[in-house]
């Protein structure tokens, strides 16, 4: 009956191209994106920076220009695609619009990603927060829907009142990588230290751009006696 459902319902609503809204063909499997918008998105994949995950262009893994001047507070950073193309209306469609149509595709790209194997058993998912002021006007955290997308057999591990934002800062996108450091300088901190000591720490969010958001969480994190700190995002912005 479960199987006459769906392709009842399939014939009906037929799957529609997430990037460009072409019909596609009945049966079509996940990612719901028609050949042209799946040759426009990058996976992310060796050679890259086993710190902080940035692809390089060739060669070996190799620590990036960035992780030989400065160290993150996290030990391992890894993302699933490029933020290009078609992702990323994707995510901001998610992010500001609300739309969770998407979340299927996400979580598949996510789960077939390298960087998703080179992730560590986490003790703890925790989702990067936003600020109440925020959570009020979006209506939920992209982040913390994202982590139960993506890890749905973890999802007992995810912990969305661990990692708090306890200071509003102004959105991230307009903000060199300086300023976004500065913009976040003591916005987040943790409710229960006794949860992370020892800990190894998942941390999810949307996006990588400077690392600098994620950095920022791992900090407070560490301060609390983390383990060991991972992060993960759907996707990496790509200078």
């Amino acid at each position: 009956m479960r199987s006459f459902f769906e392709a009842g319902k399939e014939l009906l609503f037929p799957a529609r191209c997430l990037g460009c809204d072409q019909q596609l063909p009945l049966g079509w499997q996940l990612p719901i994106f028609c050949p042209s918008c799946l040759d426009e998105i990058s996976l992310i994949r060796s050679p890259l920076c086993p710190n902080c995950g940035l692809p390089l262009n060739s060669g070996l893994d190799h620590f990036c220009g960035d992780c030989l001047k400065k160290t993150f507070a996290f030990d391992l950073a890894r993302a699933a695609v490029a933020y290009q193309g078609p992702i990323t209306p994707l995510i901001l469609s998610l992010k500001f619009g609300g739309q969770l149509t998407g979340l299927s595709t996400m979580a598949h790209l996510a789960s077939a990603s390298a960087g998703f194997a080179d992730l560590s058993e986490p003790d703890l998912i925790l989702p990067v927060p936003l600020h109440p002021q925020r959570l009020r006007e979006r209506g939920f955290n992209q982040a913390l829907v994202l982590g139960r997308s993506c890890f749905p057999a973890r999802r007992k591990k995810i912990h969305a009142g661990l990692l708090i934002r306890k200071r509003a800062t102004p959105p991230q996108t307009q903000l060199s990588g300086k300023e976004r450091r500065k913009n976040l300088t003591q916005a987040f901190s943790i409710t229960q230290p006794d949860m992370i000591r020892g800990k190894t720490i998942l941390v999810i969010d949307d996006v990588f751009t400077t690392g600098s958001t994620v950095d920022e969480c791992a900090k407070v994190l560490r301060r609390a006696g983390a383990k060991r700190i991972e992060v993960f995002t759907l996707a990496r912005a790509i200078e």
